[in-house]
């Protein structure tokens, strides 16, 4: 029989690359999520019934045993950047990371990927940052030869970084970032995927950090991602001090109407997080290592900004149409 790997947050934005990968190397793929109804797009990943969406709830011991029952290798990349609710950092990058390590240890289960991020740090001001470092010690700790990947800002069709500000542009002369100078290296989400499958089937353990071919600051991104999309807009920095201020009330906003509306837009653990520069460190292992060559921007960003763009999938069209010359 095909071998069994759980993939926790399958369905997530970075999980069904991985689930893809997975069931095309012939696995037998077991998507767990909070809510497997909405999961059933992952089933046409594989063969019937090669790739089944289960539930799972990270905070329960018996739910996450249940969910990896019978695997022989398992993947977390479970994430989220709210840090109130039962959801909450701590309760999913830190707790519910250990607990799938520790499970996974007692379970025999064969090989662990977890998924962190770049800046992981429990010296951090970031809570974000502190609980994805509290995760990596956890998950180290009870399951030693897990492979840790961190990756830098993901973009891809799902993505909610390009997609986010790509939609903003649509509205004002105006576009507001924080953080400026900020520098990322932004990596293609199914390259990542494409690493875990490798450390998963390689045998690979410890860190990783994983960027794209190239490093720019925040305002070089959204010069980028406005040159894809056909828009001219200003990109205003907003100073971290007023950044902080719009940050706590939109926090503050959010908790009096309690979390029925979620402040989706900055909260202040953000403002915190776009301090620091979010590339791979120098001398750190990443992609290549992997095996995967890094994928840069401008070969995936059109295939699906394009809907950002004045006239969606007619764009180029209509400025091919504006060329023709008159007739005489």
């Amino acid at each position: 029989m095909a071998k069994l790997v759980t993939i926790f947050g399958g369905s997530g934005f970075l999980g069904r690359y991985i689930a893809r990968r997975m069931a095309k190397e012939g696995w037998r793929v077991r998507v767990a999520c909070r809510r497997p109804n909405e999961a059933l797009f992952v089933r046409p990943y594989g063969a019937v019934g090669q790739v089944e969406p289960v539930f799972c709830n990270i905070r329960d011991d018996a739910s996450v045993a249940a969910a990896m029952a019978g695997a022989d290798a398992v993947v977390n990349c479970v994430g989220t950047f709210d840090k109130a609710g039962r959801n909450n950092f701590e309760a999913v990058q830190a707790e519910g990371a250990g607990r799938i390590a520790r499970l996974a240890a007692s379970g025999g289960v064969g090989a662990l990927v977890h998924v962190s991020a770049i800046g992981a740090d429990a010296a951090s001001d970031s809570l974000y940052a502190r609980t994805k470092a509290a995760g990596e010690a956890a998950v180290t700790a009870a399951f030693p030869g897990a492979a840790i990947l961190r990756p830098s800002v993901m973009f891809g069709p799902q993505d909610g970084f390009f997609n986010k500000f790509a939609a903003l542009a649509r509205f004002g002369p105006v576009l507001p970032i924080v953080g400026d100078k900020t520098r990322f290296q932004p990596v293609y989400v199914d390259d990542v995927a494409a690493a875990a499958v490798s450390a998963l089937l390689g045998g690979a353990r410890g860190v990783y950090e994983l960027g794209g071919p190239d490093v720019a600051t925040f305002r070089e991104l959204m010069g980028e991602m406005l040159k894809v999309v056909g828009r001219r807009r200003l990109v205003l920095n907003i100073p971290f001090w007023a950044a902080r201020i719009k940050a706590w009330l939109l926090d503050f906003g959010s908790a009096l109407t309690g979390r029925l509306i979620a402040n989706r837009l900055l909260t202040v653990d953000q403002v915190k997080m776009l301090r620091h520069d979010n590339v791979v460190a120098e001398g750190a292992r990443g992609l290549a290592d992997l095996g995967v060559a890094a994928t840069p921007m401008p070969a995936v960003l059109p295939d699906y900004l394009w809907r950002f763009r004045p006239s969606g999938q007619y764009d180029a069209i209509k400025a091919s149409a504006r060329n023709l010359k008159n007739p005489s």
